[in-house]
């Protein structure tokens, strides 16, 4: 049935497409809009989605039904406006909120949809937007743009035919990621000639996998037809941005079939938690109701028509319900979002789901991406260590003039001293060792400096000159660069590079040439790169190596001192690289050359030839120096962690990164503490290798968890239970390499093991599907785009925010509500048991106490200030509940609202409607209006004075709020003359019997309330004292 209905319309099962050049028309199938859509409805759902969404509330059909019911005249009680104006004005709230956000929502996605680019068509370059794009056009895309749909790249205005891609807002990984074009389309002289060849993609069918693709190149109109396979490394999925030059693709995929949309779930109606407990509640409510009604009945001895008299007293007793819980807790939310977006201390904080902010208060488990999220993903050069001495950040010109010496000596060479002092000659060789290790990291990486015209001097003037101004580095993976520039900033600065050759600047401004002879690249199993290079005014040939201390402790000379000043350095969180050389003569480099080229050359085992040919390099390396890297933190990162930790919530680190740089930044921003150990979940593949390392990380206690996507996948296909136990127990988890749907995956099996409340906090595209899973979910605006935060329910500017977000703002949401809540309850319980003691004593009959104005009245102007009031309320200053986050970890309980709580409040309801009927009944004077005058006063003023004994700190507004319904009372007495005696309420009778009555309803809760303060003060009280 479901396939059938997505056939319909236009869904069909995806299939692998032929993609011609600049001819959308020439499809062989239908394909989605290229548009981006966050909305929950559209125009036609809006209204049926709404209502059904409230509907589903046992709490809201209840009314619904009870409205209905009015209809029937054997049914009536009064009327009809005292049963449809409160749920018409439930209902119009909600749909004027649904509506308002889904505006927002829908205004946030046309202005990405309505991004513009360049189109290559016969007429020319043409504008257009990011919405009309469609399958087969040829789309130009900008340095820093967004790419709007998965492309094959086919040409780049850069000199070396490729161009750098930055993926973080996709799959989470810091390093940018090198693009080649297809070779065909990349040899053409003009872009505008694409139009002229006839050429087609063959691609595979849309789907999720955004780390492979398979697909072919084919040129018709040339003789032979040319044929090239495409990877992975020819594709621009849509979310990512060029990093360099300037780029041109066709579209292969548009809107819901692009990598990063097929990687979001859909966006579900969250709801929240104090939510459904309300809901819970009122089923226990509906429940007395239906026992006192059946009661009632009984005790006429089910005379007459007795079915009907039920059903009137169902009606009768339907305040036992309220309406007004639903209007008044909507409104409340409604005034935490107002509070959240007005609070100075977390500015451009943005609530795009006002219907959860209860949520904030019991959170449990937080997982947050890192990339942009916890770190900048800017890195910054922090450490050199030469064994004998290290250079931090403040001892960084002392670098300087160690290179500055050496290239002035070298340019002036003095004749030598007469006996040189000792102190020279220590001098002198700490500065050769110094120069050493920085020509090492000026020449070993994978860095292309690439020139730009700054609007001053011209691109071909810049790379003439090696105009500084005009330079940026550019590779793929951001640790390179920061060590790159570092070289430049004491003094050794690379000015150019091409495929065989690089160019370094001295102090002196000289420049140096170096040959590329060799280059090995960096492998995620090596964990090293290394370079062979020529120096060309001296012909030394030099082997340089930088890689991980694991494998590089086995590479270098003995030395006592590696192994401990890595550790050291990788428990401040920096990333580690051990650099090392080896000076090779000609004849060794000759016979390494000959042997490594019959190694390409080789059919079989070619990759393990080449990898021992290598190695035989790889020995006895003299050690220069480590580098270490930092990843910058995004402020306050580490208070705001220790805040969490302390409030009882779990904090999991999930993000696309490597594990090496994963594990550096959990413990660089504290998630993991000094103390503890860090249990790193080796890579398995089967059911078996999971078992025995499952059994292993059972065997440790108080320990963090690394883990890997790969191992993760396998861990959760056959021990599924057995690995989320245990990871549940852990002080912090951190799962690197994961894939975007593994995140969600994650935040589900967490709320579905545990029970408990989520928060997901991320920045990317790649953070969508989680924050969407998540019981909460905050987005973080990035430097790159702004989906994650459009996609989740709260935005905030940095991470910090989340500690004031949950701690003070979410944990007054809870109170408060769970006060209101309750306090609501109790108001319709007062006036539900007066009425049974009123039908008891007369006969069982099913007439109401109060009629008309008087009952719609009593819970709107009469007490719906003061009550509503207590949204106000807050039990200990924000300064307070941030310094002691620990008040945090009492609400995980969920004691603010709970059974024991709600029977407390029924208690009190029933003793005080009791008091206060029993009360009128025994003081009233002949007639009937002087018992509605009496209780009903008594009852407005044990309201007013029950809101006073609740709250905790006083706020301006609650006392007008106080005022205003006592004289809104007394103002309205005048008209209210057919249910109350005017003349009456003047006498001192009058007055001291409501004051009687009012006393003995509220006085003992007073002194109970004291004592309680007094022998079993609540944690915060003592915070307050």
């Amino acid at each position: 049935m479901c396939c059938e209905c997505m056939r319909c319309c236009g869904r069909r099962d995806p299939r692998p497409r032929t993609v011609w050049l600049g001819h959308p028309e020439k499809r062989d199938q239908r394909y989605p809009r290229n548009v981006i859509n966050n909305q929950k409805y559209n125009f036609f759902t809006f209204l049926p989605g709404v209502l059904f969404n409230q509907f589903k509330y046992f709490f809201n059909l209840y009314f619904l039904l009870l409205a209905c019911s009015q209809f029937v005249p054997e049914m009536r009680l009064g009327a009809l406006y005292t049963y449809w104006v409160p749920l018409g004005f439930v209902l119009a709230v909600t749909i004027i909120r649904e509506a308002v956000e889904e505006i927002r929502c829908y205004t946030r996605d046309k202005e990405v949809n309505s991004q513009i680019y360049s189109k290559l068509t016969a007429r020319g370059t043409v504008k257009v937007k990011s919405s009309s794009i469609q399958v087969g056009d040829l789309i130009i895309v900008e340095k820093n743009q967004r790419v709007p749909a998965d492309m094959i790249f086919l040409r780049t205005s850069e000199k070396n035919g490729s161009c750098f891609l930055r993926t973080d807002q996709l799959d989470g990984e810091t390093d940018w990621k090198l693009r080649l074009p297809v070779t065909c389309t990349q040899r053409l002289p003009t872009a505008s000639e694409l139009l002229q060849i006839r050429s087609y993609v063959y691609a595979e069918e849309p789907n999720i996998d955004i780390h492979n693709f398979v697909g072919t190149f084919t040129r018709e109109d040339s003789d032979p037809p040319v044929n090239e396979s495409l990877s992975i490394e020819n594709t621009l999925w849509a979310s990512t941005v060029i990093a360099s030059g300037t780029v041109v693709g066709v579209v292969l995929y548009t809107g819901r079939e692009l990598r990063s949309v097929m990687n979001t779930s859909n966006p579900r109606s969250k709801i929240g938690l104090f939510d459904l407990e309300v809901n819970c509640l009122t089923k226990i409510l509906f429940g007395a109701l239906v026992v006192v009604s059946l009661v009632m009945v009984a005790l006429q001895h089910f005379a007459g028509r007795w079915y009907l008299q039920i059903i009137r007293f169902l009606l009768l007793f339907s305040n036992i319900i309220p309406i007004s819980l639903r209007v008044n807790l909507d409104m409340g939310k409604i005034v935490y979002s107002w509070m959240i977006r007005r609070d100075s201390k977390i500015p451009g904080t943005v609530v795009r789901s006002s219907t959860i902010p209860e949520q904030l208060g019991r959170i449990s488990y937080l997982l947050t991406d890192k990339t942009g999220t916890l770190t900048q993903n800017e890195m910054v050069f922090k450490r050199l260590h030469l064994g004998t001495v290290a250079y931090g950040l403040d001892s960084m010109d002392e670098v300087q003039s160690h290179i500055f010496s050496i290239y002035t000596q070298q340019s002036q060479d003095p004749p030598a001293l007469k006996g040189p002092t000792l102190a020279t000659k220590v001098r002198k060789t700490m500065s050769s060792r110094v120069h050493e290790a920085v020509k090492a990291i000026a020449l070993c990486h994978n860095v292309t400096p690439v020139y730009e015209s700054n609007g001053v001097t011209d691109q071909a003037e810049a790379e003439r000159h090696y105009e500084d101004a005009c330079r940026v580095y550019q590779a793929s993976s951001p640790d390179e660069v920061a060590l790159v520039q570092w070289t430049e900033s004491v003094g050794l600065t690379l000015v150019g590079r091409d495929q065989s050759s690089m160019q370094l600047r001295t102090p002196g401004g000289q420049i140096l040439n170096f040959t590329i002879l060799q280059i090995f690249p960096f492998t995620y199993e090596s964990k090293r790169m290394g370079i062979i290079v020529r120096d060309e005014s001296t012909g030394e040939i030099t082997f340089y190596m930088k890689g991980a201390d694991a494998v590089m402790a086995g590479i270098v000379q003995y030395n006592d001192w590696l192994e401990e000043e890595c550790g050291n350095m990788a428990r401040e969180g920096l990333r580690v690289l051990v650099v090392a050389k080896k000076s090779l003569t000609e004849e060794q480099y000759q016979d390494f050359e000959a042997r490594y080229v019959q190694a390409k050359l080789s059919v079989h085992d070619r990759s393990l030839k080449v990898a021992t040919v290598i190695e035989s390099l790889e020995m006895e390396m003299e050690l220069l120096c480590l580098t270490g890297v930092e990843d910058q933190l995004q402020m306050d990162v580490r208070p705001t962690l220790e805040i969490l930790r302390n409030a009882g919530i779990k904090v999991w680190m999930l993000t696309g990164d490597k594990l090496e740089t994963a594990t550096c930044t959990a413990k660089n921003a504290h998630l993991v503490t000094r103390t503890q150990d860090i249990h790193i979940f080796r890579l398995v593949t089967n059911r078996g290798e999971a078992h025995l390392e499952l059994n292993a990380f059972r065997r440790k206690h108080d320990c963090a968890l690394v883990i890997s996507g790969d191992s993760l996948e396998v861990c959760l296909k056959y021990y599924e239970y057995e690995f989320m136990e245990l990871a549940c127990q852990c002080p912090a988890v951190v799962c690197c390499r994961c894939a975007p749907t593994q995140k969600a995956q994650i935040v589900r099996l967490l709320q579905e093991r545990t029970g408990k409340l989520t928060c997901a906090v991320g920045d990317g595209g790649n953070d969508v599907s989680m924050i969407q899973e998540a019981d909460c979910g905050v987005g973080v605006e990035g430097k790159e785009g702004k989906q994650a935060s459009l996609a989740a329910d709260f935005s905030i500017t940095q991470f910090k925010h989340l500690g004031r977000l949950l701690m003070v703002h979410g944990r007054n949401s809870y109170k408060r509500s769970a006060a209101l809540s309750q306090f609501v309850i109790h108001r319709s319980l007062c006036i539900s048991t007066m009425q049974a003691v009123f039908s008891s004593v007369f006969y069982f009959a099913s007439v109401p106490l109060y009629q008309g104005f008087l009952i719609i009245g009593y819970s709107t102007i009469y007490t719906m200030f003061p009550v509503f009031s207590l949204v106000l309320d807050k039990d200990v200053k924000s300064e307070v509940a941030m310094l002691y986050p620990e008040l945090y970890k009492d609400l995980l309980k969920g004691r603010p609202l709970s059974y024991k709580t709600f029977l407390i409040w029924v208690l009190i309801s029933i003793y005080q409607g009791s008091i206060i009927m029993y009360g009128a009944l025994l003081l009233f004077e002949s007639e009937f209006v002087h018992i509605v005058a009496i209780s009903f006063t008594s009852l407005i003023l044990t309201e007013l004075l029950m809101v006073a004994l609740t709250i905790q700190t006083w706020h301006w507004l609650m006392i007008v709020a106080e005022l205003l319904s006592l004289s809104c009372y007394i103002a309205s007495l005048v008209f209210l003359h057919e249910f109350i005696d005017v003349y009456f309420i003047a006498t001192l009778s009058f007055l001291w019997k409501v004051t009687v009555i009012t006393l003995v309803s509220c006085l003992p809760l007073y002194v109970l309330k004291y004592l309680r303060r007094r022998f079993s003060p609540p944690s915060y009280s003592k915070l307050t004292s």
